[in-house]
């Protein structure tokens, strides 16, 4: 395989890994059908009230597609309204009793998120939220197009 395959396999399946391991945590906390991707929009939410999708998804660091087809999940459970924004196009998102009822629950999970994230990055010779990161601020600063294509040129 190519240093590229290796690369995007490995992360995935380390994102399976971690998603897996949450995900395996919700029911005992009475979160059924709850998924990873949900927590950051229902947390800014909780935290800074109602929000555009576009201002959603600053704020949680996703694309705007990615934050729309999220809350479209939401809105499919009943966890998010959505009603007019200041224009036709904008739409602001707000929480419905019962994601406010699930936010207890929900800081639960945080809790025990982020001990089980301390005790795996004890385990690491560098820690992995650092090294992520990292990894993002390279790529903000040079995208990988940018280093593909010139790749591609010195080939």
């Amino acid at each position: 395989m190519e240093p590229r395959e290796v690369l995007g396999t490995r992360l995935r399946l380390l994102l399976d890994l971690l998603d897996d391991g949450v995900t395996a945590l919700y029911p005992q906390l009475g979160l059924d059908g709850f998924r990873p991707r949900y927590a950051p929009v229902l947390r800014q939410l909780a935290l800074e009230g109602p929000s555009s999708i576009r201002d959603l998804a600053r704020a949680i660091g996703v694309t705007h597609s990615a934050a729309s087809q999220t809350v479209a999940q939401l809105a499919r459970e009943e966890l998010v309204g959505l009603s007019p924004g200041a224009d036709a196009r904008q739409r602001i998102v707000h929480l419905t009793p019962k994601a406010e009822a699930l936010l207890p629950a929900m800081d639960q999970e945080r809790l025990a998120t982020d001990a089980a994230v301390a005790e795996l990055e004890a385990e690491l010779p560098y820690p992995l939220t650092r090294l992520v990161d990292e990894a993002l601020e390279a790529l903000r600063r040079r995208p990988m197009r940018e280093r593909t294509g010139a790749a591609a040129r010195r080939r």
